[in-house]
């Protein structure tokens, strides 16, 4: 099984099990959310550490292990990205599986379960077409600022939405062109979401139009944007006019 391969069938399978736990109806609300968790990252972590022993390991329900620093290839995963929405039986929320490859975003796979869907750096699809009027995906409980701001500079419509991975892959299936985030995100939060939309000709960067970055000591990273190819220039200085 290659990395891709095996990255996008843990996603998938990862998906599957959230969505057991959850119909279980032994959990909900916030208890649902911590279950879930619990449960799909000692999924990824067990099969990880026995499909790729010698590859380093980054995921948010584990404590970090710096020995993953002297690695080239490190796993970055999420195993419930957008808790609060899978505790609330909502679909926009995912499951992150990544590579990174001496820091780059080689690898990766995004599940939607909600949406029975897994996005895959080694399948990707047809981007649709963009809309007339650009549409940008928030945060649809705290939209950043800036995000907004931006928005307004484009005429662009604001597009609420769940997690990062729901988010980013928005814009792969042409339900948004522009995804703007400053309000704070780790590695695992992005990752796989970067993998993808690279893949599928995509922007992805920092908001100062910087490569993107993983494996690093400090895990927390501020700054994303994930957009269609001919907004990235655009996006990218309107947000350095506002410093």
């Amino acid at each position: 099984m290659t990395d891709a391969e095996l990255a996008a069938h843990l996603a998938e399978q990862a998906g599957k099990i959230l969505l057991q736990v959850r119909s279980s109806g032994m959990f909900e609300g916030k208890a649902l959310g911590k279950a879930g968790d619990a449960t799909a990252n000692e999924f990824l972590c067990h099969a990880l550490r026995a499909q790729r022993p010698e590859d380093g390991l980054l995921s948010e329900e584990e404590k970090d292990n710096e020995d993953r620093l002297k690695e080239e290839r490190v796993w970055i995963v999420d195993p419930v990205d957008g808790t609060r929405e899978y505790g609330e039986e909502r679909t926009d929320w995912a499951v992150h599986v990544a590579l990174a490859v001496n820091g780059k975003p080689e690898i990766g796979a995004v599940a939607l379960p909600g949406l029975d869907t897994v996005l895959r750096t080694d399948a990707p699809i047809a981007v649709p077409a963009a809309a007339d009027v650009p549409r940008m995906v928030v945060s649809r409980t705290r939209p950043a600022k800036e995000a907004v701001a931006v928005a307004e500079k484009l005429g662009a419509e604001l597009v609420p939405m769940g997690s990062a991975g729901a988010k980013a892959m928005a814009v792969v299936r042409g339900e948004a062109e522009i995804y703007l985030h400053t309000g704070g995100q780790y590695e695992w939060d992005s990752c796989a979401p970067a993998a993808v939309a690279l893949a599928h000709g995509l922007h992805a960067s920092r908001v100062d139009g910087s490569p993107l970055v993983y494996n690093q000591r400090d895990t927390y990273m501020p700054d994303l944007l994930i957009c269609r190819p001919e907004y990235a220039e655009k996006v990218l200085a309107l947000v350095a006019e506002m410093g």
